[in-house]
């Protein structure tokens, strides 16, 4: 588990985001056992209350779930799981709409320029 915090955001926020990016990717599934809420702290090296907060607000959200006296798993819900990757794209589109608003770049400009980068990217990593 890697996660590199920042301190614009609470922890637990970016706790919860990259557990979002890890369901978005594949990387954690339907009924995968996660780590307990002390194991969590102790492996990112958080307080206990900022992991037990993270899982609440997971549990809250649909994306896991805990039963009394047993691990805490991934959802297995499988719609709650397609709207994860769905929201993280939306969010990162909002935060550049954003951003690319204040200079106002014409949309066309934008999307040729996102099209561009975007295909320069992939021969990056052929």
């Amino acid at each position: 588990m890697n996660i590199q915090f920042n301190t614009r955001e609470p922890v637990y926020a970016q706790v919860i985001r990259y557990f979002k990016e890890q369901i978005a990717t594949g990387k954690l599934v339907a009924g995968q056992e996660i780590p307990s809420r002390r194991e969590l702290g102790a492996t990112l090296k958080i307080n206990p209350n900022t992991a037990q907060r993270a899982y609440k607000e997971m549990e809250d959200q649909l994306l896991i779930h805990t039963e009394r006296n047993k691990p805490s798993r991934i959802t297995y819900d499988q719609d709650v799981l397609d709207s994860v990757r769905d929201e993280l794209i939306q969010e990162s589109i909002d935060t550049f709409l954003q951003a690319i608003r204040t200079i106002q770049v014409p949309l066309d400009e934008v999307i040729a320029m996102i099209q561009a980068s975007y295909k320069e990217g992939e021969t990056d990593h052929d």
